[in-house]
């Protein structure tokens, strides 16, 4: 989950915005000509994925003549970026032609047939054996059909500043076994370092899905297999003592003035604070975040920060109690995928056969400091020395979690959102916010609930 900010476009600046070019134009019919569509930062210094996709786009077009390739970035917050994209993709006369999609959508979208299934391609297609099993089914439908090809992954720990940890007489190789563990390190630095945010964890609907899948999942999914949805009875869990305590969690932090004060934290500007100015300006001393953070603080990341190696450090989140296998990371990642209403699909496949070449493969886990998805990347030199952490985060892989890939996800998530935002302001005790929830899930569901 990328970091994005509150900056709304209307749909008709989203399609004026395609009159930016990679090298050239070409109307909207036009067969030799394909649109793409992806997220732009809204911090404008930010341009990482800008520029890779602007530099596939011109190399694409030097290596087919007389094909165009006409580039639309999306400025807008994550809810604002989906709510375009999916009006973007009702109608043949605006929907791109390829568009970069967050996997917790990817079923949503299928269900409303806006994606159209890649399996044609892919069945021809040499490099798709290079995608491990979990890549390949990131995108998958439940009618068991591919509708993206994934580009990299990430995944999810505790960053923590060494310079803080040392006024606080904390471990510069601090590695939390349990909850308690990383609260106890919060409330040390709030005792011995005042001035400086103990602990950041993702709440509220401001975030969105950063808050329910880098904020509370991370906690929610130490408690216990399956804690959110039940993969034997397929049915959604409710009624649990692990979404309680992990909401508990959320709110002794906000309670005990341990994170960020309320409205900063619920500002959808949060996620790209805490990367531009927390962390950097060392304010913050325990960031649960992930695995892309450094990406940022390169000199082409939009907050250059030399120092950043030598001031933070990572550790594995802990599961509750210390519980097997004693850590916990989530995993989501970004696809490209191609909408059902495309008017040249063969060609932005190809666009991606072009994005996915080894090569370009590697060029995107370096700029993008993703983690890889396909063998020949996790194994390639450049990518193992691309990035302080890179190691580490690509380990976290082995215990990594994903989220369940169903079209309801979405309705879920925001769910999960409004219980966290009800205890972080006080608005509502856990056991309210825990009975919403309930409530809320099973409307969504149909009543498709399990009790654990």
């Amino acid at each position: 989950m990328r970091p994005t900010g509150p900056l709304v476009l209307s749909v008709a600046a989203v399609l004026a915005a395609g009159t930016l070019t990679a090298c050239g134009g070409g109307s909207a019919s036009d067969p030799n000509t394909i649109k793409i569509a992806f997220p732009k930062d809204t911090d404008n210094k930010v341009t990482v994925r800008d520029n890779y996709v602007k530099d596939m786009a011109a190399e694409f077009e030097k290596e087919h003549k007389g094909k165009k390739v006409k580039i639309i970035p999306i400025q807008a917050s994550a809810q604002d970026y989906v709510t375009k994209l999916q009006q973007m993709m009702r109608s043949p006369k605006t929907a791109p032609d390829l568009v970069y999609e967050d996997t917790f959508l990817i079923n949503s979208d299928i269900k409303s047939g806006y994606l159209r299934p890649l399996d044609d391609y892919t069945g021809k297609w040499d490099d798709w054996k290079q995608f491990d099993s979990t890549a390949k089914s990131a995108a998958k439908g439940q009618d068991g059909k591919t509708y993206g090809i994934l580009d990299g992954t990430d995944t999810r720990a505790l960053w923590f500043n060494k310079k803080i940890f040392k006024k606080a007489g904390l471990p510069e190789d601090w590695k939390p076994k349990t909850w308690d563990d990383v609260l106890k390190a919060a409330r040390t630095v709030k005792k011995k370092v005042p001035g400086k945010i103990p602990l950041n964890v993702f709440t509220g609907k401001g975030v969105s899905e950063a808050a329910a899948m880098q904020g509370f999942e991370m906690l929610l999914y130490g408690t216990g297999q399956d804690p959110l949805y039940d993969t034997k009875s397929k049915k959604w869990v409710k009624g649990s003592q692990g979404f309680k305590d992990s909401l508990d969690f959320v709110k002794t932090v906000y309670g005990e003035h341990l994170g960020p004060e309320v409205d900063q934290a619920l500002s959808p500007t949060m996620q790209t604070k805490v990367v531009t100015d927390l962390l950097p300006k060392e304010k913050l001393a325990i960031a649960l975040d992930g695995s892309w953070l450094g990406q940022q603080w390169l000199k082409t990341g939009g907050s250059p920060w030399p120092e950043w190696d030598e001031t933070m450090s990572m550790a594995p989140m802990p599961t509750q109690n210390g519980e097997a296998p004693g850590e916990v990371s989530m995993s989501g990642g970004w696809t490209w995928s191609i909408p059902q209403k495309s008017k040249n699909p063969e060609l932005a496949w190809q666009m991606i056969e072009h994005m996915q070449s080894k090569k370009n493969a590697v060029e995107w886990c370096v700029r993008g400091a993703q983690i890889a998805v396909r063998d020949d990347v996790a194994a390639d030199p450049k990518y193992l020395n691309s990035m302080p952490g890179i190691k580490f985060f690509t380990k976290r892989v082995e215990h990594t979690q994903y989220r369940p890939t169903l079209p309801v996800y979405p309705q879920v998530s925001t769910a999960i959102q409004e219980a966290m935002e009800g205890v972080t302001t006080g608005d509502a005790s856990v056991g309210e916010a825990a009975k919403s929830y309930d409530e809320q899930l099973e409307s969504i569901t149909d009543g498709a609930v399990v009790k654990k």
